[in-house]
């Protein structure tokens, strides 16, 4: 374990000073922290015009929140028009049209897919190893009970893919690196929508949850190695897949 102390980071003294620095930041509450996430899912191709989402307690599930503030979240996105709710019936999307601020929201599409694998392998590669080393026992146990949530999602692509999302994103931020996180989460979104079409194959689920399983005894093993193997079979799987898909159109 490394003792070395870390140098000490200067507080300002002025208030004045920090606000110059930097700038006016918005406070987000969870709520719309969970609008953006939903948000993202439906501009990146996961949720389509007319797709029904997940019930608020799956969601809350997969979010690690409370039901009123997925609640809170929809409400957020029926306001500005992304969703539909209709009392007695499940909410829908009614447009995919919307800006998304936050990492997601950078073009990631306009690279060709090739380059998108090659550019996931050599960071999320990096990402990893940094987790394995990082990871707390929080962040192991968030892992955990996502694989739970994984298994329970056989049946439901649409669910899966969100449980899926926040173990990826769960995995980017153990590096304790933020720019590299937001840069592997940014990689991640690329063709979800084909990762949609993939995940409804039959065998899909249960394959990408054993992918997960390896990565997260790699991790709980804190074996850098063996994370960064389990990743690349995994990232191989998605570029495989995700290649036949737009090779049939």
């Amino acid at each position: 374990m490394n003792t070395q102390a870390r140098p000490a980071l200067r507080r300002p003294a002025d208030p004045a000073e920090t606000a110059d620095l930097l700038g006016s930041v918005p406070r987000q509450t969870m709520r719309d922290v969970i609008a953006q996430k939903l948000g993202a899912l439906i501009t990146s191709g996961v949720f389509g015009v007319g797709d029904e989402l997940p019930a608020e307690r799956a969601l809350a599930e997969a979010m690690e929140v409370s039901r009123d503030t997925v609640r809170g979240a929809i409400q957020t996105l029926a306001g500005q028009g992304v969703l539909r709710v209709v009392q007695g019936s499940r909410t829908t999307v009614a447009r995919t049209d919307i800006a998304v601020n936050g990492p997601e929201s950078r073009k990631v599409a306009q690279y060709d897919l090739g380059s998108v694998h090659a550019a996931r392998l050599l960071i999320e590669r990096q990402v990893i190893a940094e987790a394995a080393t990082r990871i707390t026992a929080k962040g192991l146990d968030r892992l955990a009970r996502s694989l739970v949530m994984q298994q329970d999602c056989l049946a439901d692509p649409l669910r899966f893919l969100i449980c899926d999302r926040e173990f990826h994103v769960l995995l980017y931020r153990a590096c304790g690196n933020p720019v590299l996180a937001d840069i592997a989460t940014d990689l991640y979104t690329y063709q979800l929508e084909a990762r949609r079409r993939a995940v409804s194959m039959a065998g899909a689920v249960q394959t990408s949850i054993c992918d997960h399983r390896a990565i997260f005894f790699a991790m709980e093993a804190r074996d850098p190695e063996a994370a960064m193997q389990a990743m690349a079979v995994h990232e191989d799987r998605i570029y495989q897949t995700t290649k036949t898909l737009l090779a049939e159109g």
